[in-house]
């Protein structure tokens, strides 16, 4: 069976090195390019802290992708390359595997009609955490019986988009299962501007951006003499790389854009 061959952008920052290192510690995967634009002609291996790989940082994704005949395209970087770089991989015939948030539902569907004209398929998941993708099913069952809900999601402090696209993810899987309802009373103020956090579909949405988070969100549903809270902690970006390896061996199965790792799990 030929080795699934994987191209990277993104590929010096904190997430983008975790998935160097789970692709180049997979059997079943080939690391071919390591693309970024402020690293250059530096091997991979050295800037891990392991022996070298034979493959150096490249700042041109056109130059790389052409070079590479990658299969997979993973990509970390942010909500200003990432168009450029979805739309590069679909030109080159690149499946692309999205990591990178800030992405509104009317681009993915804008990349889900370029991919299905390449007959490619593309994932974009807001986070590829396991335990955060379960959360947030338990999250949109619970909705159905408990309406009243806010979420609180918590993130470093060089996190740049707000909030974060697995609250978004969240507030839609939530919006999906119930009426409408503005939640608080209907003279509530705010002493201080934004002290309420963000609203959607009528309930609030809180951001929290500190040193020493990674990626943390809890949910609450408030009921008649219950709460209810469900809660997921990344401690570590390599808590991540589980569902980017499932992602990067299941987004040659289908046509068109997958938005949301929930939908490659049972």
């Amino acid at each position: 069976m030929s080795k699934i061959k994987v191209a990277v952008s993104g590929a010096n920052g904190k997430m983008g090195q975790e998935v160097l290192k789970m692709v180049i510690n997979d059997p079943e995967l080939e690391l071919v390019a390591a693309i970024d634009l402020k690293m250059d002609a530096i091997d991979v291996g050295l800037v891990l802290g392991m022996d070298t790989v034979g493959i150096n940082f490249e700042n041109n994704i056109e130059q790389s992708l052409m070079r590479c005949h990658a299969d997979v395209l993973i990509d970390f970087t942010n909500p200003q390359a990432v168009h450029h770089n979805i739309k590069t991989a679909i030109q080159y015939g690149v499946y692309p595997v999205v990591g990178t948030t800030g992405l509104q539902l009317e681009e993915i569907k804008e990349f889900d009609r370029l991919l299905k004209e390449r007959e490619l398929g593309g994932i974009f998941a807001p986070n590829f955490a396991i335990g955060a993708i379960l959360m947030m099913r338990f999250a949109e069952q619970a909705a159905k019986y408990m309406p009243h809900v806010e979420i609180i999601e918590l993130h470093h402090d060089q996190k740049i988009d707000a909030p974060s696209g697995t609250a978004l993810k969240t507030a839609e899987m939530i919006k999906a299962q119930r009426k409408s309802i503005k939640q608080g009373l209907e003279n509530e103020y705010e002493k201080i501007p934004g002290s309420r956090g963000g609203e959607y579909d009528g309930f609030r949405i809180h951001s929290v951006r500190l040193p020493g988070f990674v990626a943390h969100q809890e949910v609450i549903f408030g009921s008649q003499g219950q709460v209810l809270s469900i809660k997921h902690d990344s401690i570590h970006r390599e808590s991540f790389m589980p569902g980017v390896n499932l992602a990067v061996k299941k987004v040659k199965d289908f046509v068109g854009a997958i938005y949301g790792l929930e939908n490659l799990i049972d």
